[in-house]
């Protein structure tokens, strides 16, 4: 409670000023949806309508508007709601999957992916209504584990041009580039160098599958105008030989740029870009690290593969703490053993220290005791201060020599040996090593201290090395019939790909929580958004990740479920999202969104306290708490419609027409 109650000294001073003016304090917002329907301006008529697929109606233009956009006689008599629509184009997606695929070969889920991406191509707003709707089904083929096909396959399925590409030929040119991009405003932009795509290695300028395939989710499940979004592909060569002997490869056939060359080219984009537009980036590449430190507190952005995948982790480890039927505050006593030390390993190792440290009172003596939590294994085996040649970003994490001995543990002991000795709460696995959790490593986890050990196997799908890249096996480092088959049925399992439930057998299911990065990076965008910040900060980042700790029921959590269903993905954004507006806010660092300024939005934090709760607060005299706690649940319940009324629906304009 005393966390809840706490104000920051900033914000106290800031409602004092304001208490001369009660009446500011206690007045009641009236909103307007910035995403509202709103008639929209067009420039053009007839087929030029019909063929834009961000104004394309197709049978559901209205017989006045068909009138107004010179469209009668262009388009079948009988007007159809968007609801038939749907039901049309569902008959036909379920009849032509079969059909869509190219040859045997062709697995069903890029069959999907190629009827979606023509629809998507004719109507964006038919697009994203069928996108929501079935969000469920359709999220794992726009996006992971689909879109890495696609990326793949991308020279062949090349129809449409989606976004921008910077080259390397580009330097010196990349500030009136970016003028290029018809959209005056753009609110959400995603960058990969196609270096690193979903452990499939170096995929070139096919990686803007990627950034494609995010922002759609960027739009279905945080409500971005996709009007105002922008994939970008940027071209620095590739180490992919096949690719560079490929005649139809679209991009550039040369070795990939590196070191000074590769970031040089970086830093004339980022100015670029953050020259037209300043706002939301979210950057892919195996430079994850080095390109967030440099950029992070310069630029308003975001490295979802580091970040995304962290905060997504904490959640579910914090969720795991909730399911052996403790607090939260009690994740710092957690003992972790990490399989995986790259970027994502790291990631989820530095975050995950930083909200142990901050439950500990986030000073240095809480940052020592919370890095005594981990024990890090790599290929090399256990981390160890011992450890030649030790990575920079690792180096926090490596065990103290007089520690590992009094356990029985050495520099280099295997997974096996770890496990055995630590006797871990939690196996987390970022290995990008499929099967790394063998039977001994599983086996081992029964000695797990314990009540309910959890075993994360987190690892994305890779390519399976086969004659035809389109074939995938799971990377994961176990799997739930393994998990639950040897270690007992009262885990807690995780996996970054989706598995299905696991039968335990008398009505009893052991259930399969994916940790996928869309929970978070949604919210973390319409957040950032939001809240005008100039930056995202880490305190940003672990509120979202307790928001989505804290979403699922205690009832949920006791079964063994520590992610709710991406169903209900439009609602953990809006909760994920003011959560990060509310943290930019306590850390004086939103700037408002689009005439709401700063002011306003620190209303919502404390939208009704009167001067004798703010003095109350301010004292810690907490008595009156119980009235002080309805007033904060308003200011959060406005909050949360804020963000809601600046979510985007797929629904149709009504088009009017002016000459230009």
């Amino acid at each position: 409670m005393s966390n809840q109650i706490r104000a920051s000294s900033s914000l106290i001073r800031r409602l004092k000023q304001q208490m001369s003016n009660p009446a500011v304090l206690i007045q009641t917002r009236s909103f307007t949806p910035s995403e509202g329907q709103r008639p929209v301006i067009v420039h053009k008529r007839s087929l030029d309508i019909l063929h834009d697929p961000w104004f394309n109606k197709g049978t559901a233009f209205s017989m006045t508007e068909r009138d107004r956009l010179d469209l009668r006689g262009l388009l079948p008599p009988n007007v159809m709601s968007t609801d038939q629509q749907i039901e049309r184009f569902m008959v036909d997606l379920k009849r032509l999957e079969v059909q869509a695929r190219d040859g045997p070969t062709d697995p069903n889920a890029l069959a999907k992916w190629r009827i979606l991406n023509r629809l998507h191509d004719r109507n964006e707003t038919m697009y994203y209504k069928v996108l929501i709707a079935n969000i469920e089904e359709y999220a794992p083929i726009v996006y992971t584990p689909t879109v890495g096909l696609v990326c793949q396959n991308y020279s062949g399925l090349f129809r449409r041009p989606r976004g921008m590409y910077f080259s390397a030929e580009d330097r010196g040119e990349m500030k009136s580039m970016v003028y290029n991009w018809p959209a005056e405003q753009v609110d959400m932009i995603v960058v990969t160098d196609g270096s690193r795509i979903l452990g499939l290695g170096d995929l070139g300028v096919q990686g803007i599958g990627i950034a494609v395939g995010k922002l759609d989710l960027y739009v279905a499940a945080a409500g971005i105008n996709p009007q105002r979004v922008l994939p970008i592909m940027i071209d620095v060569g590739t180490t992919n030989e096949k690719l560079l002997k490929d005649p139809l490869y679209l991009g550039l056939q040369e070795h990939r740029l590196d070191g000074d060359e590769y970031v040089s080219v970086i830093d004339e984009f980022m100015e670029a870009i953050f020259t037209r537009w300043p706002n939301f980036e979210d950057f892919q590449s195996k430079w994850a690290f080095k390109l967030l430190q440099r950029y992070r507190y310069k630029y308003r952005m975001f490295n979802d593969d580091v970040q995304g995948t962290a905060g997504v982790a904490v959640a579910g480890l914090l969720g795991a703490v909730r399911a052996q039927g403790r607090s939260m505050i009690d994740f710092p006593k957690q003992k972790i053993v990490v399989a995986g030390a790259g970027s994502a390993g790291l990631g989820v190792l530095n975050a995950a220290r930083k909200t142990m440290a901050r439950m500990l009172g986030n000073n240095e003596s809480a940052f020592d005791s919370a890095r005594s939590q981990f024990w890090v294994v790599d290929a090399k085996g256990l981390i160890t201060e011992d450890r030649e040649n030790i990575d920079p970003d690792a180096k926090p994490f490596a065990r103290k020599v007089n520690e590992i001995s009094r356990q029985g543990l050495w520099e280099g002991a295997s997974l096996v040996e770890v496990v055995q000795q630590v006797k871990p709460d939690v196996l987390l696995g970022l290995s990008a090593v499929g099967g790394l959790f063998s039977k001994e490593v599983l086996e081992a986890m029964r000695g797990s201290t314990s009540t309910r050990p959890a075993i994360f196997a987190m690892s994305n799908p890779t390519n399976n090395g086969t004659a035809y890249p389109i074939f995938f096996i799971l990377c994961a480092e176990c799997t739930p019939e393994e998990a639950f088959s040897i270690v007992g049925d009262n885990i807690i399992f995780a996996s970054g790909s989706p598995f299905k439930d696991v039968d335990l057998g008398n009505g009893h299911i052991g259930h399969c929580n994916q940790g996928n990065n869309m929970y978070l990076f949604p919210g973390v965008g319409l957040g950032t958004l939001l809240s005008g910040s100039r930056i995202i900060s880490d305190g940003m980042l672990q509120a979202a990740a307790e928001c989505l700790a804290e979403y699922m029921t205690e009832e949920e959590v006791v079964k063994g479920k520590i992610y709710p269903s991406i169903s209900s993905i439009r609602n953990i954004t809006k909760e994920v999202a003011a959560a990060v507006v509310k943290e930019a806010l306590e850390e004086d660092l939103a700037e408002g969104y689009r005439g709401v300024d700063a002011r306003e939005l620190q209303r919502f934090n404390q939208e009704t306290i009167m001067a004798s709760k703010l003095e109350a607060v301010a004292t810690g005299d907490l008595n009156d708490y119980a009235n002080w706690a309805p007033c904060s649940l308003r200011g959060q319940e406005e909050l949360l419609e804020f963000v809601e009324l600046n979510m985007w629906h797929p629904e149709y304009p009504t088009l009017v027409y002016r000459n230009e």
